[in-house]
């Protein structure tokens, strides 16, 4: 059973490595709908002074518990796999199928929107106005125009920084973080390439971030969780702006979406609008699909 409970969160890491590389797309969001993201932070969160003092006195069974490692492993082996296996195969995509792949991704974020506002127990004019606020910032994020910044050490550790705090909010995309720090490209070819000293710093930084920001994600969400869920589930819905399938220049950095008939016509080529609905029901049923899966396997394990 262990090891069916191993596979299942390898498979959520995978998902949630699919969405990383992907700019505009949040692999946070796939944790949120998976089910694993508040034990996700809270396992991120225990590495701290106290797992230090074991790894120091080398307590290495004490430490495997503590920072609750059955599961964060199979989690972040799931992503990694996906990283390195998907990175070339997205960068393709992307290039080559943008309106196919932005299709699907626009459906899944719209379905789980959708699931995140069930765990909204009421709604008020503060949630709603948490809401607003997520919603802002992601449309902002989304609309914010690339820079052009340093390969120096000190800025890739400090964009690792920044891009997992992203990664782990649901709707916005650490990948496209990177994008707009001018580093996506860059990170990406290092992946590709193998580049062990910019993934090195990189890594660094990410860690950094990571538990530092898990620590405040996860008190708002234990304080004031129905304000916090909704402005996370905000955060979702801005992001769909970037996620649009039909941009006036697909290959560029700055794009603004434009309706499947003025793509025709800018491009002259077809939209693909039938393909762009029907991928994007996809990835709709896609997530109700995991959702549904989710409650099947927990409610034969209460079985």
């Amino acid at each position: 059973m262990n090891f069916i409970r191993y596979v299942i969160l390898a498979l959520k890491g995978c998902a949630m490595g699919m969405a990383d590389v992907v700019p505009g797309v949040s692999g946070g969001t796939i944790a949120f709908i998976s089910g694993i993201y508040e034990e996700l932070l809270d396992s991120i969160r225990r590495f701290d002074a106290t797992a230090l003092k074991l790894l120091v006195r080398l307590r290495f069974g004490d430490l495997w518990r503590h920072v609750n490692a059955g599961f964060l492993l199979p989690v972040l082996t799931g992503i990694a796999i996906a990283i390195f296996s998907l990175a070339r195969l997205m960068t393709y995509l992307l290039e080559h199928h943008p309106i196919a792949i932005w299709s699907f991704f626009f459906g899944l974020i719209v379905a789980s929107a959708l699931l995140v506002a069930r765990q909204i127990g009421r709604w008020k004019w503060t949630t709603l106005l948490s809401f607003a606020v997520g919603t802002a910032a992601a449309w902002w994020i989304t609309v914010a125009t690339p820079s052009e910044t340093p390969d120096t050490w000190w800025f890739v550790m400090l964009s690792g920084a920044i891009a997992i705090c992203a990664m782990i909010l649901p709707g916005i995309s650490g990948a496209f973080i990177l994008l707009l720090l001018g580093k996506y490209q860059y990170i990406m070819q290092a992946v590709i390439d193998l580049n062990i000293p910019v993934m090195a710093i990189f890594v660094i930084g990410a860690a950094a971030g990571i538990i530092s920001f898990s620590h405040l994600l996860l008190w708002l969400l234990k304080r004031w969780h129905d304000l916090t869920v909704a402005a996370l589930m905000g955060f979702m819905v801005g992001s769909l702006n970037k996620v649009w399938p039909w941009k006036d220049d697909p290959a560029g950095l700055i794009q603004h979406n434009v309706t499947p008939g003025e793509f025709e016509a800018l491009h002259n080529q077809p939209s693909l609008l039938l393909e762009a609905v029907l991928l994007c029901a996809a990835g709709f049923l896609t997530i109700y699909g995991i959702e549904q899966l989710a409650r099947w396997l927990q409610h034969k394990r209460k079985a």
